[in-house]
């Protein structure tokens, strides 16, 4: 009997990805721990090795496709004496629904942020036309993310062939039928009356008077941002405290130890904050939080994320036991990490499971901002650029190199007071760098 090759969970919370390539083709041999294709989820695109041996006898997913589900059957493998005879009579019923994207799509209608429907291969020339009601599109076999699709683009579903199984319509159909220009079921939107503003576009179809444009399509990692992001503002209760650090010894301090590397490593300014927010959550561990229904979690280490933007959004590799760690050893992880991320190639435990997250928007000249917190942590540190500043000290004005620095905190798990003193302890360590080293 052939072994089913299934769509894996490659993550905790992963419920569906995109099979990004195959890397053998049927015929080929396989052996337990041959990396046989690249799947992407919302956060990275990562290798998946075979656990069995054998041939590989049919490839039931083509590359390029999206929203196929966890656990859905993706190819069969024949085991040592079957041929491709073996394969007849395989049930195959929960095989990935979702359909290889047509080449080049005219991008009209966005998808909403919500899990793609998964849908069936094409089948060809061969496929069944999707049946006609005269009772409206309710009865006629569509995907929900096609209905979806159908209804934001002003699209009649019973006027189109649909090419999934028993002629149901899928997501495929309706991007052809809009690059097509299939008739419209909805008559455009009239323009708002003078003096009355309009409300916020919720689908991709030009509004009156609205310029021309270029829809780009949601990928799977902005999707997941959008919708952590909203629920995150609409679920947490922030409030923010910013002080302001004078950061001219941490300068200095950067300086000698990188001289003194001899080339082996260089330090940045952002690798002393993270061991200063390190050593400020072990001097007030009430602010290493997360809330819960049950109680507020204090975490025992300082596993910090860091925000690095990469192509098509951000992701947030975790440093671990920072608290622990020397000033060379979070340089190389955050490298290291940082090259990894760009790359699509982190694990899951490499950016879930932080306690305290760090936005650090410095590099780009942005003085001051508040970032939105990364759930389930109770706080984000946003870090703005270090510029010259006046100063007052002790009576006499001065110059000082001086960062922004703005704590979002969610008030259910930490107070005013926590969140005030966990930011001074910070500020201490920042403008008495050589304290970190104690």
């Amino acid at each position: 009997m052939p072994v089913k090759i299934l769509m894996p969970a490659l993550s905790p919370t992963m419920t569906e990805g995109t099979l990004a390539k195959w890397l053998i083709a049927e015929g080929d041999e396989v052996n337990p721990g041959d990396v046989i294709a690249e799947i992407e989820t919302d956060k990275a695109t990562m290798e998946v090795e075979a656990v069995e041996e054998g041939k590989l006898g049919k490839i039931l997913v083509a590359e390029g496709t999206e929203g196929v589900a966890v656990n859905n059957v993706i190819a069969l493998l024949l085991e040592e004496g079957e041929d491709a005879s073996a394969l007849d009579g395989v049930d195959t019923s929960n095989a990935a629904a979702a359909t290889a994207p047509a080449a080049a799509p005219a991008p009209v209608a966005a998808e909403a942020p919500q899990a793609s429907e998964p849908t069936s291969p094409t089948t060809g020339t061969n496929a069944a036309p999707a049946p006609k009601t005269t009772e409206g599109d309710s009865r006629v076999i569509a995907s929900p993310l096609a209905r979806r699709m159908a209804s934001q683009a002003g699209i009649e579903l019973a006027g189109l062939t649909g090419s999934g199984p028993n002629g149901r319509i899928v997501k495929a159909d309706i991007e052809a039928a809009i690059a097509g220009g299939a008739p419209s079921a909805a008559p455009a939107p009239a323009a708002a009356p003078s003096g009355v503003a309009q409300a916020a576009p919720t689908t991709a179809e030009k509004l009156p008077f609205e310029p021309e444009f270029e829809l780009e399509p949601l990928s799977s990692m902005r999707k997941t941002i959008a919708r952590r992001l909203t629920e995150s503002k609409q679920n947490v209760p922030h409030f923010y405290l910013t002080v302001d650090c004078e950061i001219d010894a941490l300068l200095q301090l950067r300086k000698t130890l990188n001289d003194k590397s001899d080339g082996a490593f260089k330090i940045s300014v952002n690798d002393l904050v993270i061991k200063a927010a390190a050593i400020a959550l072990r001097r007030v561990p009430k602010a290493n939080a997360s809330w819960t229904d049950e109680g507020v979690k204090l975490y025992k280490s300082a596993d910090i994320s860091v925000a690095v933007a990469i192509e098509g959004g951000l992701i947030t590799p975790v440093v671990r036991r920072a608290e622990t760690k020397g000033l060379e050893t979070i340089s190389t992880e955050m490298k290291e990490l940082s090259a990894r991320a760009r790359d699509g190639k982190l694990g899951p435990e490499e950016y879930q499971g932080g306690t305290f997250s760090i936005s650090n928007l410095g590099m780009y000249g942005i003085k001051e901002f508040s970032a939105v917190i990364n759930p389930p942590q109770a706080c984000i540190l946003a870090v703005g650029a270090g510029e010259q500043r006046p100063v007052v000290k002790d009576g006499s004005l001065a110059v000082a190199t001086v960062m922004s620095c703005t704590l979002s905190v969610d008030h259910r798990a930490v107070d005013g007071a926590i969140g005030s003193e966990y930011l001074s302890a910070f500020k201490r360590l920042i403008e008495d760098p050589l304290s970190m080293l104690l």
